[in-house]
């Protein structure tokens, strides 16, 4: 359901930001998260299940997202992005149906790239912020991450069992991934090359 959405408020925020390069970014960023909900609506219907129309978590995800500008809408998007690492991973890894592995694969090949593309335009949107005010940002976002990684964990945890995953290592390894998220958010300036997690 988190992907399927039409992007229209992030396209506009990325248009706002002035650069032509970046909007067409999000846009083509867009289009492959509607792509992985195609797939997954694909893999649904193959095994006789509809897809939701709604569901609480959604619905707070995208009114997060819309409360501020690019870099809140940013950042609640990188946590989906981590979760989404880790989650798809598990059912690749330890899914017993090939065409769930296949598609989850496939979803894994896109966010690899999706989580360094939305930390390089964070990284740039922190650069003017001061030092306490980037330390108190990076603070409450790791909270509010951990805090969905639990939710996740908890609400997933029959399909992360399935697949050979504990809730518990699931919560362990998203945290770590989403630290290598904060490093490379936050890290000191060290020329304008940045290294993906």
């Amino acid at each position: 359901m988190g992907e399927s959405g039409d992007g229209l408020h992030l396209i506009a925020n990325a248009r706002a930001a002035g650069d032509p390069d970046y909007e067409t970014a999000v846009e083509l960023f867009v289009a492959e998260e509607q792509n992985h909900a195609r797939m997954l609506a694909h893999l649904l219907a193959a095994g006789g299940v509809e897809t939701k129309r709604s569901h609480w978590s959604d619905s707070v995800f995208v009114r997060l997202r819309r409360l501020m500008g690019l870099r809140l809408e940013l950042m609640v998007l990188t946590i989906a992005e981590v979760v989404a690492l880790r989650y798809y991973r598990a059912l690749a890894d330890g899914g017993r149906d090939s065409l769930l592995m296949d598609v989850a694969e496939r979803i894994l090949d896109d966010e690899r790239h999706h989580v360094p593309f939305q930390c390089r335009r964070l990284r740039i949107g922190f650069q003017a912020t001061p030092t306490p005010a980037r330390k108190a940002v990076r603070e409450l976002w790791c909270s509010m991450a951990v805090a969905v990684i639990v939710v996740v964990a908890v609400d997933h945890g029959p399909a992360l069992r399935a697949c050979g995953v504990s809730r518990r290592e699931f919560v362990i390894d998203t945290v770590r991934i989403f630290h290598g998220v904060l490093g490379t958010v936050f890290a000191p300036e060290c020329g304008s090359r940045l290294t993906a997690h």
